[in-house]
């Protein structure tokens, strides 16, 4: 039986992972422009630091994470997402002592037990960054500017900003009594999740996608008409410093988070492009979490993104590197002055392709085209004897004549194309 990929676990191939590392690398440009820092933190963590921050009643911790007792008796989880394990980490290693506000990124796998689709994956990958230590809604609209630029920045229109507002421990409590009063009138229209959930957590039926509670909920109390005077103002001011700084957004009061420490501003970046699953980037205010897991009162606030979907966005853009110069030879000869060109042109910096296999020349000017190469160069007995070759920029024909020598051909790649 042929050997496979666990389902849900895929491989990300060369010219996708040309499409990731486009991500990757504007991620990196953008978040630490804006003064973050990447931190690095396991896959892996106690159960138990899932279950006190996502919450017991989560899907996420009810059915979805990969949990298991390990040789020491110990229940650990694979990371479901990322903030709890880099809050943990903010934590343990007493960073607020240096300096309460921080600004940490994050990237690398994360891993839920679904049913795999489109975009989303049992082992799926997020990008994510978290902002400690301020409270002021100013910090809400940084945040979620740098999140807008990021999409502009790799390239895309969309995906567009929703934004809305939890409220707090003081104000939420009232909003839930007044949601699971409007639910309970409606259990028998709801799926089975979010009869389940309707006592727990009520937030999560405004968030179903199942068609009959989509409709159910049709008329629920708005969370907005809830708030006290603190979160409304902070709501507001929120807006204000996004439409100071020209980030377009829209209000979405039927947003809710599905994970259980997220308070006032919640927010995500949608898109009709993916189907029913609209939404590549998520986040929101979290200010108890970190007291919730041992840490001293500092608030927080963050957000992450699926590469998958992300990619998804970008469609077939092709982001893989070209050769510099393809080198075509014509004997035995020829192939030691180009190794030893290649050798050199590699040293400094150039990506070199040659012929390894002594085929036809029209063979390897078909590989020259396929590989997209900018400059290709025939080194037969002429060019070794008379010390330099006509070299042909790949996308217009133009030829130049140059040394073969490294220096030579240093300053011809070097040269911008018109």
């Amino acid at each position: 039986m042929a050997l496979t990929a666990v389902k849900g676990f895929n491989d990300i191939l060369p010219e996708e992972s040309a499409r990731w590392r486009h991500i990757e690398q504007t991620a990196r440009r953008v978040f630490e422009q804006y003064g973050f820092g990447e931190i690095r933190v396991p896959v892996m963590e106690k159960t138990e630091l899932f279950c006190r921050s996502i919450g017991d009643a989560t899907d996420i911790v009810e059915k979805e994470m990969y949990t298991f007792v390990d040789k020491g008796e110990n229940s650990v989880t694979l990371r479901p997402e990322g903030t709890a394990g880099v809050m943990r980490a903010f934590i343990e290693h007493k960073l607020y002592a240096q300096d309460p506000v921080a600004r940490l990124y994050y990237m690398g796998p994360m891993f839920r037990y679904e049913r795999p689709q489109k975009g989303r994956y049992r082992q799926f990958h997020q990008i994510g960054a978290e902002l400690t230590g301020v409270t002021d809604p100013l910090a809400d609209a940084q945040v979620l500017h740098m999140l807008t630029l990021f999409f502009r920045e790799i390239g895309l229109s969309e995906p567009t900003l929703q934004i809305n507002s939890l409220g707090c421990p003081d104000c939420r409590p009232a909003y839930r009594a007044a949601l699971r009063s409007f639910l309970e009138e409606r259990l028998g229209q709801l799926c089975d999740d979010c009869k389940r959930r309707s006592d727990t957590n009520p937030l999560r039926a405004l968030d179903c996608k199942v068609p009959g509670c989509a409709e159910a909920t049709i008329g629920a109390p708005s969370v907005l008409e809830h708030l006290c005077t603190g979160c409304h103002e902070h709501f507001t001011t929120v807006r204000h410093y996004l439409e100071l700084s020209g980030t377009p957004y829209s209000i979405n009061s039927r947003m809710v988070r599905g994970l259980d420490y997220y308070t006032r501003t919640t927010f995500e970046m949608v898109t009709g492009l993916l189907g029913s699953q609209s939404a590549v980037a998520a986040g929101g205010r979290y200010d108890g979490l970190i007291s919730q897991l041992g840490g001293p009162a500092i608030p927080g606030i963050g957000f992450a993104m699926g590469v998958e979907r992300v990619a998804l966005l970008l469609g077939n853009q092709d982001f893989s590197t070209s050769p510099d110069l393809f080198i075509a030879t014509m004997g035995q000869g020829e192939r030691d002055l180009a190794f030893r060109l290649m050798d050199g042109l590699l040293k400094s910096g150039f990506r070199i392709e040659m012929d390894y296999e002594g085929k036809s020349l029209k063979s390897q000017m078909r590989r020259a085209d396929k590989l997209k190469a900018r400059y290709s160069v025939v080194i037969g007995e002429n060019e070794v004897t008379g010390g330099s070759a006509s070299f042909k920029r790949m996308n217009d024909g133009a030829k130049t004549e140059t040394a073969l020598t490294v220096d030579g051909i240093v300053l011809l790649l070097s040269t911008t194309e018109l």
